[in-house]
């Protein structure tokens, strides 16, 4: 049974098209650990249901400098409207679920 919930992921990977297999690439490998965690795994459980507008505006948030992107999600410095968008906003709540999961549950992450 382990075997088949492990093969469910691969193929759910497999079943994606390039450009998403390389936001979800890209997503995992930034320059910040913490960007890492959270853009890849927004990018690992949601990717695939994003519309093609949506994957522009997620596209263009992993075009911004992890530096800027941490100070933004953790509230440090204001988000520009220029980057405030539907996509930033579901990525910091699917980010927020993460975090109080991994309380509720005693996880780190």
């Amino acid at each position: 049974m382990a075997s088949d919930n492990s093969h469910r992921g691969e193929n759910a990977n497999a079943n994606l098209d390039a450009r998403r297999k390389q936001m979800i690439y890209r997503a995992n490998h930034r320059g910040i650990k913490e960007m890492d965690i959270m853009l890849g795994g927004f990018a690992e459980a949601c990717i695939a249901d994003l519309t093609e507008t949506e994957l522009d505006a997620f596209e263009a948030l992993l075009s911004e400098t992890d530096r800027d992107l941490l100070t933004w999600f953790t509230g440090e410095v204001a988000v520009p409207d220029s980057v405030r968008s539907p996509i930033f906003d579901r990525v910091a709540e699917h980010q927020a679920k993460r975090l109080k999961h991994a309380a509720e549950t005693g996880r780190n992450g």
